[in-house]
C-alpha cells in the first residue's frame, strides 16, 4: 500500500447476557496480518534481496512491524491508533478501484470483510498484542516512546469516558441487532460500543437510528456513512453523551442538522466526506471544543472556513482536500 495524499479521511465481550450479541475481538496476528502478508508485504517490507538485486518497500513504506506502521514514510503515518481518518492504510484501499492510489494497485483488493475488520481494528486502538514484526531499522527509543504516548493517549480517553458506566442491556441489543444494527465492544471488557449498518446501508434511515436510542449511554463510535439518514437523525444521534466517533460520510445530512451535534463533549472524529455540508455548517461546528479531526473532502466547504475552525479548536486536524 503506498501512502495516498490526505484527501479524506470486537470483541468478545465477557458479560454475561449480552455475549451472544456482539462480535468477538479483532485479532492482530490472526485476522489483520495475514490480510497484510497476502495483500501488502511484497511491496511493503524492509530491503531484501530478490533475483540478484535490492528491492526496496515501495514510497519508502513499510507494513511488515508495528513500529513501522506507526512511523510510515513522508506523508506521515501509515497507521494513527484510533483515528481512521488519519490512517492512510485504510484510506487507501476504500478508494474508487480506478484512483491512482488505490491499493493494492496489482491482485485482489480487500473483501468486503477484510476492510471492515481493519477499520474496527483501527478505531479501537489498534492492538497489536505481543506482535512486533520486523525490527530491522527500527526507530531509536526516543521515536518509539513518542509512538507509545500516541496510544496510551487513547487508551487514558476510552478509559475515562467508560467510568462508572454499565454494560448495554441486552434486551437493547438484540432489538438492535434486529433492526440492522452491527454491536461490537471497543475492547473485550469495556461497556463502550461501536455500532453501524455496514451490512444494510441502503435500509438504514432516521427510524433505524432511533432503534439505537436505549444504547445511547453505551455507544462511543457510530458509523452510519453511505446511508439514508437525514438531519432528522442527527437530533438521535445527539442524545448520545459518550459518542466519540461518528462518521456520516455520504448521506444527506446538511448544515442544519449538525447543529444536533454542538452539543456533544466528548466528540473527537467527524467525518462529512460527500456531504452537502458548507461553511454555514463548519460554523456551527467551532463549538465543538473536543474535536480533533474533521473530513470536509468533497463538501462545499472552503479554506476560509477551515481557516477559521482551526482558529477556533486549536491542534484540530481538517482534512479539505
Amino acid at each position: 500500500m503506498s501512502p495516498a495524499s490526505f484527501r479524506l479521511p470486537f470483541f468478545a465481550l465477557a458479560l454475561t447476557g449480552i455475549a451472544p450479541a456482539l462480535h468477538a475481538a479483532v485479532d492482530f496476528e490472526k485476522q489483520i496480518l495475514p490480510v497484510l502478508e497476502a495483500k501488502c508485504l511484497d511491496c511493503h517490507s524492509a530491503p531484501k534481496m530478490v533475483d540478484g538485486k535490492m528491492k526496496k518497500p515501495k514510497a519508502d513504506l513499510r507494513l511488515d512491524a508495528a513500529w513501522a506502521m506507526l512511523k510510515g514514510a513522508e506523508s506521515g503515518p501509515s497507521l494513527v491508533p484510533g483515528d481512521l481518518a488519519k490512517s492512510y492504510m485504510y484510506e487507501v484501499v476504500t478508494l474508487p478501484e480506478d484512483d491512482d492510489m488505490f491499493m493494492p494497485p496489482k491482485g485482489d483488493p480487500l473483501t468486503k470483510t477484510e476492510v471492515q475488520l481493519l477499520k474496527e481494528w483501527i478505531e479501537s486502538g489498534a492492538d497489536f498484542g505481543g506482535w512486533k514484526g520486523n525490527m530491522e531499522g527500527a526507530p531509536k527509543e526516543d521515536a518509539a516512546k513518542a509512538a507509545a504516548v500516541k496510544v496510551r493517549e487513547h487508551e487514558v480517553f476510552y478509559a475515562k469516558l467508560q467510568e462508572g458506566l454499565k454494560p448495554a442491556d441486552a434486551a437493547a441489543i438484540d432489538k438492535a441487532k434486529a433492526a440492522g444494527a452491527q454491536l461490537a465492544t471497543l475492547k473485550m471488557d469495556s461497556p463502550l460500543l461501536r455500532a453501524d449498518f455496514l451490512t444494510g446501508v441502503s435500509k438504514c434511515d432516521d427510524e433505524k437510528v432511533a432503534v439505537l436510542l436505549p444504547l445511547k449511554e453505551n455507544i462511543a463510535q457510530l458509523d452510519l456513512g453511505r446511508t439514508v439518514i437525514t438531519d432528522a437523525a442527527l437530533k438521535t444521534v445527539a442524545q448520545f453523551p459518550r459518542l466519540a466517533s461518528l462518521d456520516i460520510r455520504q448521506t444527506k445530512v446538511t448544515d442544519a442538522g449538525l447543529v444536533s451535534l454542538t452539543g456533544l463533549k466528548n466528540l473527537q472524529h467527524l467525518n462529512l466526506f460527500g456531504t452537502a455540508v458548507t461553511d454555514k455548517g463548519v460554523k456551527h461546528l467551532a463549538s465543538i471544543k473536543s474535536l480533533k479531526t474533521i473530513s470536509l473532502f468533497q463538501t462545499q466547504a472552503t479554506p476560509a472556513a477551515v481557516k477559521d475552525l482551526t482558529a477556533a479548536i486549536p491542534g484540530i486536524k481538517v482534512t479539505l482536500k
